[in-house]
């Protein structure tokens, strides 16, 4: 591809499915959120290790049928972040790649427990510049989650 040459962007609805290839999770969740600068995902347990690393589950789903997955990472940066209810947190960012709508970018993500939000993961302005611009009045562009592994949370 000739770098002159603008990179592609891929439209998305304000919802979309997400998965995460290193993690070997599919079909999570997300929150396109042009509001937030960082993008986060749902984990609890966090726990940090020696040589800057971090272990955590990750929630893919909660509810009835809860899906979490251990998962060991490099703590890439550690930043205060102000809340959606203005409050500042220190939180932990790791690397890994996402694929939503077709495409495959590496980003870093903040850990967070996203318990009582409807959505697993954000997508936040850093992981969408470039590569997506968000269409407000639409969600699931590009499908949904097969009905079997929906669960009361997708209603």
């Amino acid at each position: 591809m000739d770098e002159s040459q603008p990179m592609e962007v891929t439209l998305i609805g304000w919802r979309e499915v997400v998965d995460l290839p290193d993690w070997n999770l599919q079909a999570i969740r997300a929150k396109a959120d042009t509001g937030a600068r960082s993008s986060a995902v749902d984990v609890s347990h966090l726990e940090e290790l020696p040589d800057d690393r971090v272990r955590f589950e990750l929630v893919a789903r909660r509810g009835a049928r809860d899906e979490r997955q251990v998962i060991e990472a490099d703590i890439v940066r550690r930043a205060r972040v102000k809340s959606s209810l203005g409050r500042t947190h220190a939180r932990l960012f790791v690397e890994t790649t996402i694929r939503v709508a077709g495409r495959t970018i590496r980003t870093q993500i903040g850990l967070v427990n996203r318990e009582g939000m409807l959505s697993r993961m954000l997508l936040g302005r850093r992981s969408l510049e470039g590569h997506f611009n968000v269409d407000p009045a639409h969600c699931y562009l590009h499908g949904r989650r097969s009905r079997s592994r929906e669960t009361k949370e997708d209603s």
